[in-house]
């Protein structure tokens, strides 16, 4: 089996993991938003470990991204936060608000969300792709796949708990959790196969997407969590989600 291949199915598997973490939502019971909120707080502090400790931090590691360094990463961070807001500006969000949701902003906010983790997917590829390319034995590029897999659990329900909480079905919550990591195959077929012409851009890119991911957070979602009056458990869940997020990745190496 070639390289390529190898990379293109292991980035799948991978990307896949985002679907699982969302299966929950398929037993979802439907009621308050309150609680909701408070799982929501647990997304977003699920979204800021991961934009701290499986992005940022390895942009800056010149062992684990060489061509990195403190200014591109401050660049790419800032990158990926203008990004965003522009997005949120310039999207028509009156075609991405589902028929049963009465609130535009909440929506909004929720489309961010999946935009967000789709941008931070992407460059997750890459960095599998060129554990597959860039290694002469399998070793590497495995143990990202199962590192990247795990922590793609918790984010996808991150994707679909805001996608419920704005009127969407739990089946359409699903799939479009599922939808955002397969942005991942495309990042690694494109690593795997010109590995020497993505190396270079590979710490802008974690940086980019821990930007956009933070600016979502801290914009769009910190807010949503406390308009309905669980804003002190919802800080409490993302606190927890934070440390649990930061476990995974320190324990995964």
């Amino acid at each position: 089996m070639s390289i390529i291949l190898i990379g293109l199915l292991a980035s799948l598997l991978a990307g896949l993991a985002t679907g699982v973490g969302a299966l929950p939502v398929v037993f979802w019971p439907r009621g308050p938003g309150k609680l909701l909120d408070i799982m929501l707080g647990f997304a977003a502090g699920v979204m800021l470990a991961a934009a701290v400790f499986c992005l940022i931090i390895p942009a800056l590691d010149p062992e684990s991204t060489p061509g990195g360094g403190l200014l591109i990463v401050v660049i790419g961070i800032l990158a990926g936060a203008a990004f965003l807001h522009a997005l949120d500006k310039l999207i028509p969000h009156q075609h991405l608000v589902h028929e049963n949701c009465v609130d535009m902003v909440a929506a909004r906010r929720a489309w961010l969300f999946v935009l967000a983790i789709a941008i931070h997917n992407f460059p997750e590829g890459l960095a599998v792709g060129l554990g597959f390319a860039a290694s002469p034995n399998l070793g590497r590029g495995i143990a990202l796949t199962i590192g990247i897999g795990l922590q793609n659990v918790p984010e996808g329900l991150a994707v679909a708990i805001p996608l419920l909480l704005v009127g969407y079905s739990r089946g359409q919550a699903l799939l479009i959790a599922t939808i955002t990591g397969l942005v991942e195959p495309l990042g690694a077929l494109l690593a795997v196969t010109l590995g020497s012409m993505f190396q270079p851009i590979l710490p802008v890119g974690l940086a980019f997407a821990g930007g956009a991911m933070i600016f979502v957070v801290v914009d769009e979602i910190i807010r949503e969590t406390h308009r309905r009056g669980v804003g002190r458990l919802a800080s409490g869940a993302l606190m927890a989600g934070f440390v649990i997020m930061m476990s995974l990745d320190h324990l995964l190496g």
